[in-house]
């Protein structure tokens, strides 16, 4: 049996955080975002750090998403990952310019904010 700090421990590595820019970070604290979308495999969870410099946010994942960007946009509400896109192809865009391609698996955390 572990002990309750190595029980912590496992708890925190298995808490993904996720570094966000200053406005994907207003988005989130303002609600408007709700999907953080992510290029890579689904990580272990069920809690989310989101930081941005020294400013911190906790949520709760609700669910995950795994797929093609364009599937995850079309069958997401994409303005729940971005909110300042008018349609797909806007969203798209916005992610290509974060990690320069929109090829490959990526992962849409679904979360609500811990009050």
């Amino acid at each position: 049996m572990l002990n309750s700090q190595s029980q912590k421990d496992k708890m925190v590595r298995a808490t993904p955080l996720f570094m966000v820019k200053k406005e994907a970070f207003e988005w989130i604290k303002t609600g408007q975002k709700t999907i953080e979308l992510r290029k890579g495999k689904a990580k272990a969870g069920d809690q989310a750090i989101f930081q941005c410099g020294r400013n911190i946010l906790r949520g709760i994942i609700i669910s995950k998403d795994e797929g093609n960007l364009l599937a995850l946009l079309r069958n997401l509400n994409f303005k729940d990952i971005i909110p300042t896109a008018n349609n797909v192809e806007e969203a798209a865009a916005y992610i290509k310019k974060l990690y320069g391609t929109t090829d490959g698996t990526f992962t849409a955390y679904r979360f609500a904010l811990s009050r």
